[in-house]
């Protein structure tokens, strides 16, 4: 069997253009297109809405803005409209379709700025009638039904797939991404999930998936690899493939630049390999635990301003996807016009082949909740962070670590280089040690600015220097733990010079209770951040403590006072995890 033999015998039954029925509606209708949609359906049956034959009046213009993935079938679509002269109640409809980004329609839409110009909508998600649902100042928009569907993959060249086990290996979603964490061994892009719906709906989904999986830890996970992505991110579906590598030069399978594997709908899969030729298509990847689909709603923009000849108009167009002539245009274009039971020619073109569960049920679809959710930890991992990092460096850190030949001071190096490796060059960070009269009267000490890890310091970087001064961090021989002097200076420093669309924050590792009689108070502490603290400039403290005889109801008050968070870690190898998920709820606390 091929390469891209039929995935199997079964032939397609496109019967109905829409997906089929989604658990909650988000349609935000009006009693007039409800009535419209069921006049129109109703006519349609009973044959009162003419199909054809010559136009008895001007032909009614209907303009429609669609995803650029779409167009091309509209635009088909529409053309054969016209040369088939169809109407809708006599009167010819002359469609113009227009391309535009869904993300970039829903902004204008959401944020009610201008007339919209275009009487249709056809985005590639719901998820984007959502958006606009929830903006304050919005457009009316109706979602009519859906028109096609294409479900979420991976897509991997060649040499990627089957270094992976494609065909007859299937992974999850957790797998398939977790495979690009591991050093170079793939490389993984996707569409930037604030402006894709293809690469929202995946991080939502694998976000599910991991969490299913391994409880609390699994959104942990999810931020890790959104981190990982945000290096291989592109700005829009339209340009994640160019970055893919040719798999038949080996100078571009070999720079790191170049994907080797994107995250992509099965319908851009199929028109990549359409002008891809053989040894540059793409292979594709269908999650077992379930692709989540794009849906292509067909929405009615602001329909109250529409006479009802145009509305008719509107859902007639959107009835010729139900027609044969419409699923056939749709089905030569990459699209599901039966999501669950796809065209073999469709999936084989796409990449796509048995054993892969190419023909599995949609997942559910995520929650308004769940999305915001997803969208928010991605804007927080991927944000440039500016963090200064203080170490506790007392007595007390040469301990040996439960069930470990090493003390907590080599775990938490080893732990703090490990988050180190997570941060882009654009990411600032800078470390500081403290232990009582560390530094002359002072319990602190200054090792490394806070600067960006891409700057070049001599023949390296900043991370070099920062790498090396996590590792020779050491105990200081009868050093107490002056946590309160130390936590103020270092949040002054912080808070003077915040950097303006970063994430900011100030993190502190301790393995005890402040131990400096001479220092300020605890609710001198506190009330000083407090001051200092300035919502509209937030550096939250991110404290962690470490050990049991760290006091968290101690760092649980410090951070708060910030906006912050307190947490306790009894194993030091914990605090790389720690500290992104302090950052995604500081982040969200910020929103």
């Amino acid at each position: 069997m091929g390469r891209h033999s039929l995935p199997d015998d079964h032939e397609s039954a496109a019967s109905d253009p829409r997906p089929r029925a989604r658990g909650r509606s988000v349609a935000i209708a009006t009693a007039l297109v409800l009535v419209v949609a069921g006049g129109a359906a109703a006519a349609v049956r009973s044959g009162l809405l003419t199909f054809g034959g010559s136009c008895g009046d001007e032909a009614l213009r209907l303009d429609v803005v669609a995803s650029p993935d779409v167009t091309p079938a509209l635009r088909e679509a529409a053309d054969e409209a016209r040369e088939k002269e169809i109407t809708s109640d006599g009167h010819c409809i002359d469609v113009r379709v227009t391309a535009r980004d869904s993300y970039k329609v829903a902004g204008e839409l959401r944020s009610g700025k201008g007339d919209a110009r275009y009487d249709v909508w056809v985005p590639d998600s719901e998820l984007w009638v959502q958006r606009v649902g929830i903006g304050a100042e919005r457009s009316k928009v109706s979602a009519a039904g859906h028109i096609a569907a294409s479900p979420v993959g991976i897509g991997m060249v060649p040499s990627a797939a089957e270094a992976m086990g494609w065909p007859k290996k299937t992974y999850d979603w957790p797998k398939l991404a977790g495979a690009a964490m591991k050093g170079d061994k793939l490389r993984l892009g996707a569409a930037d999930p604030a402006r894709s719906a293809t690469g929202l709906l995946a991080l939502a989904k694998l976000g599910a998936s991991a969490k299913k999986q391994s409880g609390k830890e699994g959104s942990t996970q999810a931020a890790a690899v959104a981190k990982a992505l945000s290096a291989r991110t592109t700005d829009t579906d339209g340009r994640l493939l160019e970055t893919l590598a040719r798999d038949d030069s080996g100078a571009e399978q070999g720079n790191p630049r170049r994907n080797q594997a994107v995250i992509v709908s099965e319908q851009a899969a199929y028109a990549h390999n359409a002008s891809a030729g053989e040894e540059n298509a793409l292979d594709l990847f269908y999650p077992k635990d379930g692709s989540p689909r794009l849906d292509y709603p067909y929405t009615l923009v602001d329909d109250g301003r529409m006479s009802t000849d145009m509305s008719r108009a509107a859902l007639r167009f959107m009835t010729m996807f139900s027609d044969a002539d419409g699923r056939r245009i749709l089905t030569e274009h990459g699209f599901r016009t039966d999501p669950d039971q796809p065209s073999d020619k469709l999936v084989t073109a796409a990449g796509g082949r048995t054993p892969q569960p190419y023909a599995g049920e949609a997942t559910d679809p995520p929650s308004d909740k769940q999305l915001q959710e997803t969208l928010g930890m991605w804007t927080i991992t991927v944000q440039s962070a500016r963090l200064s990092t203080v170490v506790d460096a007392s007595e007390s850190m040469r301990q040996l670590v439960p069930g470990r030949d090493q003390s907590r001071m080599e775990v938490t190096k080893s732990s703090l280089l490990q988050a180190l490796a997570g941060f882009t060059d654009d990411d600032q960070i800078g470390l500081w040690e403290f232990a009582t009269r560390l530094d002359g009267d002072r319990d602190y000490r200054k090792l490394e600015p806070t600067e960006r890890l891409g700057d070049r310091k001599g023949d390296g970087t900043h991370r070099d220097e920062l790498s090396e001064a996590f590792g020779a961090l050491q105990p200081v021989p009868g050093g107490a733990t002056g946590l309160y002097d130390t936590t103020l200076a270092a949040y002054r420093e912080a808070r003077s010079t915040y950097a303006s669309g970063k994430f900011n924050a100030l993190v502190i590792l301790t393995d005890g209770a402040n131990q400096d009689p001479g220092s300020i108070s605890r609710s001198s502490l506190i009330s000083q951040l407090e001051e200092l603290s300035d919502p509209a400039k937030p550096v939250p403290i991110i404290a962690i403590a470490v050990g049991p005889e760290a006091d968290k109801d101690e760092v649980q008050q410090i951070a708060t006072a910030t906006g912050g968070s307190g947490h306790q870690v009894d194993d030091p190898a914990q605090i790389h995890a720690v500290i992104l998920k302090a950052i995604m709820e500081a982040g969200s606390n910020q929103g």
